[in-house]
Order: structure tokens, then C-alpha cells, then sequence
């Protein structure tokens, strides 16, 4: 009997066997990245559903990140009105214009002997553990942070937040809906729209969300390019 590439996709969730070459390119991950592109159009008309999104975001607070700590917050913006008023802070402004959703990683400005506390606090209740059981640990963050300026902490922040970029682009590409990772855009404009200083916040990085415009997406149609393999990793055995 011969099978279809959906049933061929099933066995290979849930039977372990030697991978072939052709297959490990087949796999659905490495598939989703190959697909996904920085969309340069979005149709305004479509809208990316309710659940798709819980996934991107449920994605992006599963990323690792250093200590545990989460230092940062994912606004979701959808609001059209919002949208505008953040437009002129943008370098491609019809991208965010029209596209569903803009994701903003809205990094902590520094780190704080509360924040951690409230951090860990958390972890201790759910855990079902006494707080305080990580004292030590935290400690000696708060020690280690102390000794550092504002600038390195936000500095730290930021690299946290990239590794969940880096999640949120990953389940988009594998739910089929476009994306554009923008650094591109006027922080304090960006900042001020969201009321994010007042919480103690900076944005990072943006994430557009939505479906391209196939006739406007100039990028769509063009091969894309990664540096060879060779090229790219130092190996040492």
C-alpha cells in the first residue's frame, strides 16, 4: 500500500528509524525555516485567527532564558487605530500598517532585587516548595547584577528576548502565517505609544504578523540565501 505524505508525516511522529538523507530535509522544521521569509507585503483583508496567535505567543513564553528570570514581556498589538500611531516610527510602515498583528518584545530596563524575589517567589509556589529555597542562587544574582550598570543590564536583557524572537518566528512558520522580525523603528516613538516606561519597560524587537500580499511581496519570489554549510560551521573533533 502506498502511503500519502501526510501519513508518511504521521509514522514519522511517533516511530524512530535511521534518517536518510532526503528525509532530513523533509522534516518539518527545517521544512517551516525554509519556507518562511521576511515578508516585505501583507494584505491588510486577512487576519491571522485568535488561536494561532495563543500559539505564537504560548511559543514565545516557553523560550529558555537566562536563570529562568523571563525578563521581558510580549505586547500584542492588533488595534488598527494603535497600529497608526505607531506607523511613523516604522521604516517600512506599510508592513505594519497592514499586517495583523504586531508582536513587541518589551524588554525590563534593569534588573531588580524584587523582580528576581518576584521570579522565584513564583517558581517556589508552584513547585510546592518553601519560599526563599533559592535563596543562595539569587544571592548571588542580585550580587552579580549589583556590580553592573542599567546599560548592561538592558544589554543582557535584549540577547533574552532574541532567543524568543527566534520561538515566536518558528511556530508562525509552521502555522503557514508570514512574518517579518523588524529592528528598523523608533524606540521612543514605539515606547511612548505603549506607555512602556511606565512599566518599567523598553522595546526590543518587533514581529509582524499576518499573511502576504503575494502580488507586493518582491522577496517571496527570490531564492533564499544562507551561507553554505562549509562555510558556516567550524568544526573541531
Amino acid at each position: 500500500m502506498r502511503l500519502s505524505a501526510k501519513e508518511k508525516q504521521q509514522i514519522r511522529r511517533v516511530v524512530v528509524y535511521p534518517i536518510e538523507q532526503n528525509d532530513f530535509y523533509n522534516m518539518t522544521l527545517i521544512s517551516d525555516l525554509k519556507w518562511r521569509h521576511a515578508v516585505k507585503a501583507y494584505d491588510p483583508s486577512k487576519k491571522v485567527s485568535t488561536e494561532d496567535i495563543e500559539k505564537i505567543i504560548e511559543a514565545t513564553r516557553l523560550a529558555p532564558t537566562s536563570s529562568g528570570l523571563q525578563p521581558f514581556k510580549l505586547v500584542v498589538v492588533s488595534n488598527q487605530a494603535l497600529k497608526e500611531q505607531m506607523v511613523p516610527g516604522s521604516l517600512n510602515p506599510d508592513c505594519m500598517r497592514d499586517c495583523s498583528h504586531i508582536l513587541v518584545f518589551a524588554a525590563w530596563d534593569q534588573y531588580t532585587d524584587e523582580r528576581i524575589d518576584e521570579v522565584y517567589d513564583r517558581t517556589t509556589d508552584q513547585r510546592g516548595l518553601p519560599r526563599g529555597r533559592f535563596s543562595r542562587y539569587t544571592d548571588m544574582l542580585k550580587e552579580s547584577f549589583g556590580r553592573q550598570t542599567t546599560a548592561q543590564h538592558f544589554a543582557h536583557i535584549s540577547k533574552q528576548t532574541y532567543i524568543a524572537l527566534g520561538f515566536a518566528l518558528a511556530q508562525a512558520a509552521e502555522l503557514r502565517i508570514s512574518s517579518t522580525p523588524a529592528e528598523g523603528y523608533d524606540n521612543e516613538l514605539i515606547d511612548d505609544v505603549l506607555n512602556l516606561k511606565e512599566q518599567g519597560l523598553r522595546s526590543v524587537a518587533l514581529l509582524y504578523l499576518g499573511y502576504a500580499n503575494e502580488e507586493k511581496d518582491w522577496l517571496a519570489q527570490m531564492k533564499k540565501v544562507r551561507a553554505p554549510k562549509e562555510d558556516f560551521v567550524v568544526e573541531y573533533k
